[in-house]
């Protein structure tokens, strides 16, 4: 017998990978429920288990589908015709950066090259953009004495590095604020 721990407990259980749920129009039209939940990994295969649902569907030449529901994709949005070659690279993506890959791909209205390009003017995990602010003006070698530093209001400097359109940031939490570079 495996006893779980409250953490595992605590800790809702993910999918091993993103899927989406492929439904039969013809069936869901004429009133059934016919589809399958689908592993998105080579769009390939997601054409291959597609096919054969319809092959498997109650009504005579089903030929159309929708994706009808997902997991494991972090909160994105997935339109119900979006293409399947989208659909598995964006779990990829969302693999490879957990929730912070499904931020940046809502930032950047849903587009995956946006999103994937914003990754290289990565700056860095930081408690705040104030945080941020203060790291960028101390490695910048200015020099601040010690008489002023209780006196610099990082959380503006920060804010206007932001309102600057010089850098924009992805919050996940308390205290785990993502910078990225905008140009």
């Amino acid at each position: 017998m495996t006893i779980r721990t409250t953490q595992e407990m605590a800790t809702p259980r993910r999918p091993e990978r993103p899927r989406i749920y492929v439904a039969c129009l013809a069936a869901y039209n004429a009133g059934h429920l016919h589809g399958r939940w689908i592993e998105a990994s080579e769009p390939v295969e997601v054409r291959e288990e597609v096919r054969a649902m319809l092959a498997a569907s109650p009504e005579p030449d089903a030929e159309e589908y929708a994706i009808h529901d997902h997991e494991g994709f972090e909160g994105c949005r997935i339109s119900e015709w979006a293409s399947f070659d989208l659909v598995c690279a964006l779990a990829d993506f969302i693999e490879q950066h957990g929730r912070l890959g499904a931020k940046l791909y809502g930032h950047f209205g849903e587009s995956l090259d946006e999103a994937c390009a914003a990754l290289e003017n990565y700056a860095g995990e930081y408690r705040s953009l104030a945080d941020f602010a203060e790291e960028l003006t101390r490695e910048t070698g200015t020099e601040i004495p010690k008489a002023l530093e209780y006196y610099i209001d990082w959380a503006a400097m920060g804010r206007d590095l932001e309102l600057n359109g010089d850098v924009f940031a992805i919050t996940l939490g308390f205290d785990e604020v993502h910078v990225f570079w905008s140009r």
